[in-house]
């Protein structure tokens, strides 16, 4: 195989970069439409799509952990015949 000029090499890298953010774009998409889906299975109703946005990005700023420790304790205590959900 021919060694490349230092023009094509370039050329080659710069499509390799372009596909390559091509495929980040896919997956990232690809992330968000599941996230979004189960965005429709919870009754979000009940939210403004303000607060709602607002919820989603303020946890995403915290992180999952972080925002789910500060959440759990705002919930009511759990009447003693019921069982707590396991985390997930």
């Amino acid at each position: 195989m021919p060694k490349l000029t230092e023009r094509e090499r370039l050329t080659e890298l710069e499509t390799r970069r372009r596909k390559l953010l091509e495929e980040i774009e896919a997956a990232r998409l690809s992330l968000r439409s599941r996230y979004a889906a189960v965005i429709q299975q919870l009754p979000v109703e009940t939210l403004t799509e303000r607060k709602l946005r607002e919820l989603v990005q303020l946890s995403i700023q915290l992180g999952g952990a972080a925002a789910l420790a500060a959440l759990r304790p705002l919930l009511p205590s759990q009447s003693p015949g019921k069982k707590a959900a396991a985390p997930r």
